[in-house]
């Protein structure tokens, strides 16, 4: 028998109270599953990895395609599902508190929520507070536990300010954020900075100068990967074409011989 949803509303929600995890990011139905497979505990979608498989760039999908691949990725396997919900799809609170209530109503029982425009920039912090809070009061009116982001985008929107990030993601708790995330940290002394000063468990974005052990010492509780894993698929698909183009070289064409042990052990039928 499936999980239910509060099930694993609930499960996604103990996760954080545990030791630090690592929350992959699959961009379709197939990478969830061979994610849930290789026995990850969660997930939580990237919204560059699906825009991708729609042939556009990140910030390009609409709400309702998100809304249809949570839902993909929800029926996939039995994992909790987080989903990247970039600045809500809207500039105000209530559209925040909307795009919250379209992907529990897909399936998810989490979601982020970034103070960043592509057309305005990093929204003032009291208009940031106010959409963190909307969102809030979104998920807490849920009858299942709603896992709740926010997200500081300083560091990877040209503002590489500790000082103000710290500032916000503490607005953000106060807010009722359940998990905080400023993407872009890039040491464990910025890590410690940023966890020694919010009570709430942090979201670390992991990059290639770091290690799980380093996030977790310096007081991470989740690391996720972001597309990084959707780049590194795509990378090994591009090589082995243009190994095909330039030298007419098919050796790169392997099935990899796990598939039928990770689709079975992805827990599908969610």
């Amino acid at each position: 028998m499936p999980p239910t949803q509060h099930q694993k509303g609930a499960d996604f929600r103990a996760l954080h109270d545990g030791d630090p995890f690592v929350i992959p990011n699959p961009w379709d139905a197939g990478s969830a599953k061979v994610l849930a497979g290789l026995g990850f505990k969660a997930l939580a979608s990237t919204s560059s990895g699906f825009a991708f498989t729609l042939g556009r760039l990140d910030g390009a999908a609409t709400l309702d395609e998100v809304v249809e691949h949570t839902a993909a990725l929800d029926a996939a396997t039995s994992l909790p599902v987080s989903v990247d919900l970039e600045n809500g799809y809207g500039r105000a609170a209530q559209d925040v508190a909307r795009a919250i209530d379209r992907v529990a109503g897909a399936g998810a029982v989490g979601a982020s929520i970034e103070d960043y425009d592509e057309r305005e920039g990093i929204y003032p912090l009291e208009q940031a507070v106010q959409r963190v809070a909307a969102a809030a009061d979104a998920a807490r009116s849920l009858d299942f536990a709603f896992t709740l982001t926010a997200r500081a985008e300083n560091h990877i929107r040209g503002n590489p300010d500790l000082k103000d990030t710290v500032a916000r993601l503490q607005a953000y708790e106060r807010a009722g954020a359940d998990v905080l995330y400023a993407p872009g940290l890039r040491s464990g002394e910025e890590i410690r900075t940023v966890c020694d000063a919010v009570s709430k468990p942090v979201n670390v974005l992991a990059h290639r100068g770091l290690s799980v052990s380093e996030i977790a010492e310096a007081g991470g509780r989740r690391i996720s990967v972001g597309g990084a894993l959707t780049w590194v698929a795509v990378g090994a698909f591009a090589a082995a074409a243009q190994q095909i183009r330039d030298h007419g070289d098919f050796s790169a064409l392997v099935a990899p011989a796990q598939l039928r042990e990770w689709l079975a052990g992805s827990g599908a039928g969610a």
